[in-house]
């Protein structure tokens, strides 16, 4: 099963709503653009149009994710999920799918920490247990722990959100500046200026003075070329 990014993020809200507000759910699709598209608790925040969120559902009906019907007290269309049918999940399994649907890869104790209204975990011990059986079952993998970082995160694989590879190596230099070309003190260079230093004629106060060297050689080196033009010009009028 592959899930797409819009139908990963419907699916989770739908989780998401089902916990949080039972008394509003199944959802209508105003209100299930309204939870797509808040600011908090997502990652990435987004800005779904009616017609992005009625694919998703869509894709979600076919793959038997979603179901959308008229409920009672209600004249409008609404839409619920079905994951615990197609995936034969428990409560703890959908908690941990729906935040790492809706938040990308995380540590243990944020997934505990974000479950909190969704479902009571004992401790780390028991997101630790559930998250090994979501391995298991392929909907969940373990990300190498990159640079930096102080604990491995999970990800969900059910849109295909496969654990990167640590990097390898020293992270890359940035560019270098292009050479300076060395200029001679007795054409005005940095040995003639005061509060320079005498090594090599660098200045002491970094990359301010040595962008003044390299524009005072470029102007020296436009001279020169102007010189050496003036000259030719004035070769070619003598004949």
């Amino acid at each position: 099963m592959q899930l797409t990014a819009e139908e990963a993020r419907v699916l989770g809200c739908l989780l998401e709503k089902e916990r949080t507000v039972p008394d509003s759910y199944p959802l209508t699709m105003n209100a299930l653009i309204g939870a797509c598209n808040q600011s908090t608790n997502r990652d990435p925040v987004v800005s779904y149009d009616e017609p992005t969120i009625e694919g998703a559902l869509a894709g979600l009906r076919e793959k038997n994710l979603a179901r959308r019907g008229v409920y009672s007290g209600s004249r409008v269309p609404k839409h619920r999920h079905s994951i615990g049918e197609a995936l034969e999940v428990d409560a703890a399994q959908s908690a941990l799918l729906c935040v790492l649907l809706l938040r990308g890869p995380q540590t243990p104790g944020e997934l505990k920490g974000r479950t909190e209204r969704l479902h009571a975990f004992g401790g780390l011990e028991a997101v630790d247990a559930v998250l090994d059986e979501l391995i298991d079952r392929g909907f969940v993998a373990k990300q190498s722990r990159q640079p930096g970082q102080k604990e491995a995160r999970f990800a969900q694989l059910l849109s295909g959100d496969e654990p990167r590879p640590p990097q390898s190596g020293p992270a890359p230099a940035p560019n270098p500046e292009p050479p300076t070309e060395a200029i001679p003190s007795d054409q005005g260079g940095p040995s003639d200026q005061g509060g320079l230093s005498d090594q090599g004629g660098r200045p002491d106060q970094g990359g301010r003075i040595d962008r003044l060297d390299r524009l005072e050689a470029e102007v020296r080196a436009l001279r020169a070329d102007l010189d050496q033009l003036r000259a030719e010009l004035g070769a070619t009028g003598d004949e």
